[in-house]
């Protein structure tokens, strides 16, 4: 018998093009969500003004503000650049680029801005629920990209991708945050007058809280099924014969 093809269209197309085209399913998606979610977050805390400020701004604790600009500023890099570094085919075509975006990624993106977090998340005006949330979300995210550094700098190559794959899938908890928070209140807005009492603020407390957890939690067990499924993706498939 021949010799199976998986598609039709995929006869007479290499390997490694087929391959490209998979990543660019994601990779290009990908980039243009964080290009839109920074272009949408970032300009207004470029002004260094804290009237323009998407979260409220305690009056009592003036290092909030430079912490939180030095987080949506760093934490962007890292957004950014973190694309670049998941994407296989520009870890292969250009090595030299992917270790200078990965230096940009740790140094520049998330080492300065899950310090920054770390600041920022105990006086989150969405309450206790978020700032736990938070809290864990810095310090996983830091957890991550150390380990992942520190494999690089071991040339342990294969878990350096394991752990980046982890802490890109916490740095794009942000993106998915906001997903969640939608989700919640939607669910949640039919019981505003009976559990919340009519208080629009509660119902927000509880979607924020709940959406924190979600977008960090969600994205580790993601990511964990994708790096245990991976191995056996690559492995080459019996033919008939």
């Amino acid at each position: 018998m021949p010799t199976r093809i998986d598609s039709p269209a995929a006869a007479g197309v290499p390997a490694g093009r087929r391959r490209v085209r998979r990543q660019l399913r994601w990779a290009v998606p990908l980039l243009l969500v964080a290009i839109v979610f920074v272009g949408y977050a970032l300009p207004p805390y470029l002004t260094f003004d804290p009237s323009r400020s998407r979260l409220p701004v305690p009056e009592a604790h003036p290092q909030y503000y430079p912490l939180l600009v030095a987080h949506i500023v760093f934490g962007s890099v890292a957004l950014l650049a973190g694309c670049f570094q998941v994407w296989p085919w520009f870890r292969r075509r250009y090595p030299v680029a992917h270790r200078w975006m990965g230096r940009a990624y740790f140094f520049g993106g998330v080492f300065p801005a899950g310090v920054a977090v770390l600041g920022v998340a105990p006086l989150s005006s969405t309450g206790f629920v978020s700032r736990v949330g938070n809290t864990m979300l810095a310090v996983l995210w830091l957890a991550t990209a150390v380990a992942g550094y520190r494999m690089a700098r071991q040339r342990r190559f294969v878990d350096h991708r394991r752990w980046m794959v982890r802490s890109f899938a916490l740095t794009l908890s942000i993106v998915a945050n906001r997903l969640w928070v939608v989700l919640f209140v939607v669910l949640l807005t039919p019981q505003l007058d009976t559990t919340y009492g009519g208080d629009q603020d509660a119902l927000i407390r509880a979607a924020a809280g709940a959406s924190v957890w979600m977008s960090w939690v969600v994205n580790l067990l993601v990511a964990e099924w994708w790096l245990e499924r991976g191995p056996a993706r690559g492995r080459t498939r019996p033919v008939g014969t």
